[in-house]
């Protein structure tokens, strides 16, 4: 155990922690909240499921929505790197931690310079065949679990490559992640699925406020 401690990062919590458990507290109450436990949520294996008030932590979900069941998960489970090869695992979240610090630093740079958010990590991945193999094979052996529970589609994460795409007869959704490619997956009233990007929400708010604006000054020249 001395030796499992020396791979291990020290979580800090941060002022936006609490504050986003304080969000999901208010949002509670009016929203049923379902937490799919991930890989870097290890300490909850002991605890989960859990329920309390209106929020779940469960380790998966099946999704019912306009007549079509949907598996949910994280993925880690399904990725053999992660659940047989821990050590190369942990060189690889040492890398990507480093990554995620490199793109900080680059869009910081970007943001002065009026330039738009760009992610390193989505370009690196297309760019390396082996990275490109290991997402198809991940999107594969999934899609094959969601089969064998008799869902219509699979919604996922894990791999940080946000995606919609059909396999056959099943629906694979890969939110991406909300921390370097900063994607995240919706469905509206119907059913239908897109990716929601940051750059994408910050737009509409932006011609929501210049739309509101505009409308104010009509008034007043009324």
């Amino acid at each position: 155990m001395a030796g499992a401690s020396c791979v291990e990062k020290k979580a800090k919590w941060k002022k936006q922690h609490t504050t986003f458990i304080k969000l999901l507290l208010d949002m509670q109450h009016q929203t049923r909240i379902i937490y799919i436990r991930g890989n870097h949520d290890d300490f909850l294996d002991r605890m989960i499921p859990m329920r309390f008030q209106n929020i779940e932590i469960v380790k998966d979900h099946i999704y019912t929505s306009q007549g079509k069941k949907y598996y949910v998960t994280h993925g880690d489970s399904f990725d053999t790197i992660t659940s047989r090869f821990s050590w190369l695992a942990h060189i690889g979240d040492v890398g990507y931690t480093l990554l995620l610090w490199l793109n900080k630093v680059y869009n910081n740079y970007r943001l002065r310079k009026g330039l738009p958010y760009y992610s390193l990590s989505r370009k690196i991945k297309k760019k390396v065949k082996a990275s490109v193999s290991y997402i198809s094979d991940f999107e594969t052996y999934l899609v094959e679990v969601t089969k064998r529970k008799q869902c219509d589609g699979v919604i996922c994460g894990h791999i940080h490559q946000a995606e919609i795409r059909q396999y056959q007869n099943i629906l694979y959704l890969n939110a991406g992640d909300w921390v370097e490619s900063l994607t995240a997956l919706t469905e509206d009233y119907e059913g239908n699925w897109q990716i929601a990007t940051y750059e994408q929400l910050v737009k509409e708010q932006e011609q929501a406020e210049k739309k509101e604006k505009n409308t104010r000054k009509l008034k007043i020249a009324i």
